[in-house]
């Protein structure tokens, strides 16, 4: 294997870094003439359950005659073969002929930059394995590898030389493969601009807007929002745009992020970056930013844009391409690039293709952009690729009277667009609904590169749930199939009942036949849709009910509907003639027609009777297979779309009418609902059955308004001005390094976990697969291999340490028990996951695998005391003074993932004298240090860690980030080479544990008018296997929950020892739960009394002098206590009372929809760390920083240059010298700051920005007097002179201060939220219409920081609570192990009105420039949201038809936590829709 020097990444980084690689020599740009768009996405090929793409190593950089730096081949790994593939559908692409001198290259541009792939290279790399190994260019991110979370997003841009035309669309580098890209060019957000040359208008406007938090996701949303204005301009028609916006409406630009994931900023300020660009917005309207203050917006103070600057295509690559068609093919060239150790192969003839497969050979697969590889992940290794997009048939489209067929290798996106333009063309409603469907499948930049083939393929033989599928059988489509030298043509449904395909059945295309008036018959003679004496109507409408209302989600269950209905002039009803029901993804081997369902209905008029008695055969049909989960759920779900098609066509509920479109478009229905309104030629009766019909259409915004209140203080300039966030910008062009980022260096290893699948059994051996050899494996490190020196330690806090590696015996799936080293990540990986580990469960115990088993065998740890807090009162009093009492009452509470968009990573490099320096992504650098330097037996000052900035921690970077750097170090040391590991998502879902799950018991008395008289809870904590943090959870839990008045208050806490991995901090540890707690507890007593829980909580909120009492060690005068006032606040801005009169009269005149509304209040007790600062001026008067806290995204460093500015501002009383530019806070570095503690606890900004203040005071006094010295010489003295003058006369020029807060380091912090959701009956889906928040910040040192900080901890708490369903298997492993099943907020589940207040509350005394905390309280105030759903559950079950059998009490249940749709709907009946039908069919 050739070794090879891997490229610079950025100008100066050697300096960064204590390795130092050569720079690349310079890379003109070409200037490229701009050219009309045409829309014409690649296509993608979605492949067998695979996910392993090989990465390559770095390879030659070369001179090229055209002036381009030109990648050749380096000779890499071997690779094995494993199992024959299937082929499925390749991409959409124009077939071209390679030049003779380079028919073996692969061609294409990276940013302008010409590359190549020739033979040796691995033709399994993705393109994001190439750009970040290959290439200096590390926008593009790493954050999932399964095509969902949008980090790795980048532009292709295809060159079509016949017509002159370029097109552009996003694609996700992480599943499109390298090899793929002959003659395209990409473009990463790097080469939309940069810091040096200029930034795009995307990049300053993202950062403008604050919406760049940790920033890991930043390039990804940059080039979405690119890919959607370059996709809008080459769309466009007539006169461009008003200069600075662009041809994007406010409803595209929202929607152009609907894909991509970010966990920090809670969305509202990236939707307002991209809807900056859109000509029709309102710049009033977009939220706070930095470039006008409210009332004076003007596009002319926004960064300028300018059409055309967005995906510039290489001249030199056009050159080449127009060269290339000039040149005969030989009729035996296939285009084969071939190597000693790999091919690929691209057949331009089904004949070429079938020639290949005739000699076919294990570890052969089929490929054209990969897609499939996010959906099956299994680790597999090829050594030929064939590549089917040069194939014309699987290309065409070809359109008649008929309908259409489509080459089955085009992309989604593609066939949207021929589905729109023949629906609009002939009428074809039909068309439209199937092309409104398939937008809301997968994200933009999936369906731009999957193939419809594809994932038909992926339906017939792996038993995917496919959405299109289902809509195209219920169309009565049909497929056009290759066997050998057969062709076929049979029905889609004949298709999906065949046996999974083999690799000699190809799929050529699919033909959707016209829904016309000439295309469609019934026995009533043909469908009229204009309404003629025949009296027939078509009638055709899809469903889903997912997650998320806009895709990237797979369905519980999809369904479309085909009928042709006539009237029957007897009854004067409606008579179904025609009909086909298709159902899928509901737990079945395909989709299904439901026929005996069908036959039941045809020939009969419509009625409620009719349609219950399909509904029984309906239930009878839809049996998920066993294992399925939420199995009874996806029943009632396709009852419930039957229901929602069928029944506005019963007897008196419908009206023939024209058939028009709506609006001059198609509805588009948002989460489990349709797609359309019920039909496109009926009139539906909006007062019967408004509630069986809304949604999100097409045409609707994601965000309905959203409003920011913030007050500026200018007491302590610049501190208090909400400044961009400190390397915004360049986060968004992907100039931030970040670890994984830092180039590799020579001779680097990759390292990957082995976990135990087995909760509780001995480990007698750990093999690697010995058909995996040529994965060039270095060594498998375990316990074993831990200096004698050392220890088996990977964790340690106050409470002791936690062991690296598990073995002999382990206790939790998940648990790490050794690394494999390879000499790429990729084979790291395959190695580490078909490593064959030998368990053996004799003589062990069962596992314990939940807290009432823990609370049986008494698995306990052990709680210091001094972590307990006070009870108040006595609680037996308490009760006798109670009217009512509630004694036993239980609330369960799940796990939550951090879901950081960057994983668990680290670097080690070996230094001299048996010192090692580690790169880790930790919110606590000093405990890394201290771990390795434990681990291997070394002093600390041995080991150096560094970190710059975290891509994401919420907690999740703390304890938890230890082991990973310990491993990746003890690797390193052993094998004294460098070694890194950047965790795969699922390893890091698997291993990290996460929230911790509780179980609360409580009894409780209360008087007749809702005051609380005593309160016991009893509660059980589910630790993991280790203790963490774990003894701190019950004094956290505790103090939340005191946020009310309780009278006698009392508990009892146990923290369960189990065998699941390790419970630790998250995002308010502890304190979530108990927040939540408070509220439901309050909801109790609510609905017990019957009344609003708002006038309970009013009852119960503190005084001044109970809250001395609840929290003694805050104490709070009356100006200080600010919660009263802001629930008045909150109650009056937000018209909270007519809008709980509203919600009422709604949910009166609503039958299958409800609303609900309610309140959050947080009285939450922080405490501040001792931190270190230290400042030190440069000889030209610049300003560096360095602190103990770490940039999280949380905005430190932000607030700390700000301090320093201020602090050392301090100098010129007039404010004369603006220093805020002239300061650079730099990466943390545990042999430069020493005690650097914990980044946590939301405190960890504030102490920093004192110590830097404290450390800037030092500083003044050192430079006051010759400052006053020399004005007494010479009069006004600049910061510039006086920093000259200083080192000449040996003033120290450096300050370092430990701050310790002491006693005034605790404080409260407040806040209220009031929440009102929509809840659907039918479905349970759950729309959050509007959320109000103020938050008490005290004087906040940065607005926008703040802001960020208490809308994303917000929408992070929506997950929490509504969405993020945390799943485990029966071994206790993580089955919710990646973005197919763990579903995060997205822009489209926010608020849909989202305003938040900060208040500002003034000056005190014992704070840091009288600021409060604002990272982890607002989080507490998401419960506002699923109170509102549970009182609109309760709304629903007074209803007789959603009232659930053995109530006593329609109000009063227990509502899950996350309340998932699944859970919604059951809390509302799974059988609501029988019971309403038997009430109109009454009794028999």
């Amino acid at each position: 294997m050739a070794e090879t020097a891997a490229p610079a990444r950025a100008p100066g980084l050697g300096t960064l870094f204590p390795f130092v690689f050569a720079a690349s020599p310079a890379v003109p740009h070409v200037p490229v003439k701009k050219f009309d768009q045409s829309t014409n996405p690649e296509g993608k090929l979605l492949r067998h359950k695979l996910t392993t793409a090989l990465h390559h190593a770095p390879g030659h950089l070369a001179r090229w005659p055209h002036k381009q730096s030109v990648i050749k081949a380096s000779n890499r790994s071997k690779n094995q073969s494993h199992g024959n593939r299937i082929p499925i559908i390749a991409s959409h692409s124009r077939p071209v002929s390679a030049s003779a001198s380079r028919a073996m290259a692969v061609v294409f541009a990276v940013n302008g930059e010409r590359f190549e792939l020739r033979d040796g290279d691995d033709p399994g790399a993705t393109l994001l394995d190439f750009l970040r190994s290959r290439t200096r260019f590390t926008g593009p991110k790493l954050g999932c590898g399964e095509g969902a979370c949008g980090a790795c997003v980048v532009l292709l841009s295809t060159y079509d030389a016949a017509a002159d035309e370029v097109s552009h669309a996003a694609a996700t580098s992480c599943l499109t493969l390298a090899h793929g890209l002959h003659h395209r060019a990409v473009t990463t957000t790097e080469g939309l601009g940069n810091s040096r040359d200029g930034l795009h208008a995307v990049h300053a406007r993202l950062a403008g807007f604050h919406a760049s938090q940790c920033g890991f996701c930043t390039p990804g949303m940059c080039m979405s929002l690119a890919a959607a204005l370059a996709g809008a301009e080459g769309k466009g028609a007539g006169p461009p745009p008003r200069e600075g916006f662009s041809r994007l409406t406010s409803v595209e630009a929202e929607r152009a992020v609907a894909g991509n994931l970010c966990r920090c900023t809670g969305y509202r300020p990236i939707a307002d970056a991209c809807k900056s660009f859109a000509a029709d917005v309102d710049l009033e309207d977009l939220g706070l930013n930095s470039f006008w203050k409210k009332g004076d917006a003007h596009v002319s103070k926004l960064p300028p844009y300018k059409e055309g600057s967005i995906g510039a295509f290489p001249e030199f690559l056009k050159a080449e391409i127009r060269a290339s068609l000039s040149i005969d093919r030989p009729a035996t060239d296939m285009s084969t690039m071939t190597g000693s150790e790999s091919s690929w192969h691209r057949p331009r003839s089904v004949e070429e293709y079938y020639k290949l497969i005739a000699s076919d050979r294990s570890g052969t697969k089929v490929v054209a952009a990969n897609t499939s590889s996010g959906v099956y992940r299994e680790p597999e290794l090829y050594d030929r690729y064939i590549d089917l997009r040069n194939i014309p048939e699987l290309n065409s489209v070809c359109k008649d009277t008929k309908g259409v067929q489509i080459g089955a290798a085009t992309s989604i996106s593609q066939v949207i667009e021929i589905l729109r333009t023949q629906g609009d063309g002939c009428k074809d409603v039909v068309f439209s609904k199937i092309a409104d469907h398939m937008e809301k499948v997968a994200s933009h930049f999936v369906r731009n590169t999957a193939s419809l083939g594809g994932n038909l393929v992926m339906a017939q033989r792996d038993e995917f749930p496919s959405d299109i599928a289902t809509i195209l059988l219920a169309a009565g489509s049909s497929v056009c199939i290759q066997v050998s030298s057969e062709k076929l043509n049979v029905t889609l449904d004949e298709f999906l009942e065949m046996p999974p395909c083999d690799n000699k059945t190809l799929l050529l295309s699919v033909f959707i036949p016209h829904s016309t008036p000439d295309s469609v018959s019934s026995s009533a003679g043909t469908v009229n849709m204009a309404g003629d004496k025949t009296g027939s109507s078509l009638l055709f409408e899809t469903y889903r009910a997912a997650p998320r209302p806009l895709g990237n989600a797979v369905a519980y269950l999809n369904s479309a509907f085909f009928a042709q209905v006539s009237s029957d002039g007897s009854s004067g009803g409606l008579i179904l003639e025609n009909l086909r029901l298709a159902f899928g993804a509901y737990g079945t081997q395909h989709a299904i027609r439901a026929t005996d369902v069908e036959k039941c209905l045809v020939g009969k008029p419509v009625s409620a009777s009719l349609l219950l008695e399909a509904c029984k055969v309906l239930k009878k049909t839809i049996v998920p297979k066993e294992g399925t989960t939420h199995s009874a759920y996806r029943s009632s779900l396709a009852i419930a779309f039957l229901f929602s098609f069928l029944y506005p066509a019963t007897k008196g509920n419908v009206k023939p009418a024209k058939a028009v479109r709506l609006n001059d478009f198609v509805a588009s229905g948002t989460n489990g609902n349709s797609n359309s309104a019920h039909s496109v030629n009926l009139d539906v009766s909006h007062k019967e059955t408004n509630c069986v019909k809304s949604g999100l259409y097409n045409n609707d915004h994601i965000l309905d308004s959203c409003k920011q209140i913030v007050e500026i203080s200018k007491d302590f300039l610049p501190v208090g001005i909400p400044t961009k966030k400190v390397g915004a910008e360049l986060q968004a062009s992907g100039e931030a390094v970040y670890v994984d980022d830092i180039p590799s260096p020579e001779d680097c290893l990759y390292g990957a976990f082995i976990y135990s699948t087995k909760p509780l059994a001995h480990v007698n051996s750990i093999e690697l697969d010995p058909s995996l050899k040529q994965l060039k494996t270095v060594a498998v490190i375990t316990v074993k291999d831990i200096p004698k020196e050392g220890a088996n330690v990977g964790a340690s806090t106050i409470f002791g340490p936690e062991s690296l590696f598990g073995g002999p015996l382990t206790q939790c799936a998940g648990e790490p028990l050794g690394i494999v080293v390879a000499e790429t990540r990729n084979f790291a990986n395959i190695a580490a996951k078909r490593a064959v580990v030998n368990y053996s469960t004799k003589t062990l115990d069962t596992p314990i695998l939940s807290i009432e088993e823990a609370v049986r065998r008494c698995s306990y740890f052990e709680t210091p005391p001094f972590l307990l807090p006070q009870k108040i009162g006595e609680f037996s009093k308490g009760m006798e003074e109670a009217d009512q009492k509630i004694y036993s009452a239980e609330v369960k509470l799940s796990s939550q993932y951090y879901f950081y968009m960057e994983t668990q990573t680290a670097l080690a490099v070996p230094d001299e004298d048996n010192c090692m320096v580690v790169y880790s992504s930790s919110q606590c650098p000093e405990a890394v240090q201290n771990t390795i330097a434990q681990c291997l037996g070394l002093p600390c000052h041995n080991v150096r860690v560094i970190t710059r900035r975290v891509g994401g921690g919420f907690g999740g970077k703390a304890v938890r980030s230890l082991p990973v750097a310990t491993a990746c170090a003890l690797a390193a040391f052993k094998l004294r080479r460098p070694v890194r590991m950047y965790l795969d998502r699922k390893t890091d879902m698997i291993m990290t544990g996460g929230r911790h799950p509780m179980k609360i018991c409580y009894s409780i008395g209360f008087k007749s008018d809702g005051k609380i008289t005593a309160l016991h809870v009893d509660l059980f904590i589910n630790a993991g296997m280790t203790m963490d943090i774990s003894p701190t959870i019950p004094h956290n839990f505790i103090e939340a929950l005191k946020k009310y008045n309780w009278g006698a208050f009392s508990y009892d806490a146990k923290i369960c020892k189990t065998n699941f991995s390790t419970r630790s901090a998250m995002r308010g540890p502890g304190e979530v739960q108990g927040s939540y707690v408070a509220e439901a507890i309050i909801e109790h007593v609510a609905s017990t009394l019957s009344t609003d829980a708002k006038l309970v909580r009013q009852r119960n909120i503190h005084t001044v002098e109970s809250l001395a009492l609840f929290h003694s060690e805050c104490m709070e005068d009356a100006l200080g206590y600010t919660l009263p006032s802001i629930c008045n606040q909150l109650t009056a801005s937000a018209n909270y009372q007519h809008r709980l009169e509203m919600v009422q009269a709604f949910n009166k005149s609503s039958q299958w929809k409800k609303r609900g509304l309610s309140f959050a209040t947080i009285a939450h007790k922080v405490s501040s760390r001792p931190t270190p600062g230290k400042v030190s001026i440069l000889n030209d008067g610049s300003i560096v920083v360095e602190v103990g806290g770490i940039e999280i995204g949380q905005g430190l460093w932000t607030k700390v240059k700000q301090m320093a500015a201020f602090g050392l501002g301090q100098l010129w009383s007039d404010q004369s010298e603006d220093l805020l530019e002239r300061v650079r806070v730099i990466q943390a570095d545990t042999l430069s700051v020493v005690q650097g503690g914990w980044t946590a606890g939301s405190t960890t900004s504030e102490s920093s920005c004192e110590a830097v203040r404290r450390a800037c005071g030092i500083m003044v006094d050192r430079l006051k007097p010759l400052k006053e010295k020399l004005q007494e010489k010479q009069g006004r003295v600049s910061w510039d002179g006086l920093i000259l003058q200083a080192k000449m006369a040996a003033v120290d020029l450096s300050a370092r201060e430990y701050y310790i807060p002491g006693a005034s380091g605790s404080y409260m912090n407040y806040g209220a939220a009031a929440s009102e959701v929509e809840i659907d009956l039918l479905t349970g889906a759950t729309t959050i219409l509007r959320s109000d928040l103020i938050y008490d910040c005290g004087q906040s040192l940065n607005p926008a920081v703040d802001l960020g900080q208490v809308e994303g901890a917000f929408v992070q708490g929506i997950g929490y609570f509504m969405s993020e369903e945390y799943v485990t298997n029966s071994d206790g492993l993580v089955t919710s192990d990646g973005t197919w099943t763990y579903k995060i907020p997205t822009v489209d589940t926010i608020p849909r009105q989202f305003d938040v207040e900060l208040l500002n509350s003034g000056f005190h005394k014992n704070r840091v420039l009288s600021s409060k905390a604002s990272g982890e309280p607002p989080l507490f105030l998401a419960a506002s949201v699923h109170c509102a759903t549970r009182n609109a559950i309760a709304a629903a079950r007074k209803d007789i038809h959603c009232s659930v059998s053995g109530s006593s009490s329609p109000s009063f249940f227990e509502l899950e936590v996350p309340a998932i749709m699944p859970v919604v709907k059951e809390m509302c009946g799974l059988d609501n829709v029988e019971k309403y039908l038997k009430t109109l069919v009454g009794p028999k």
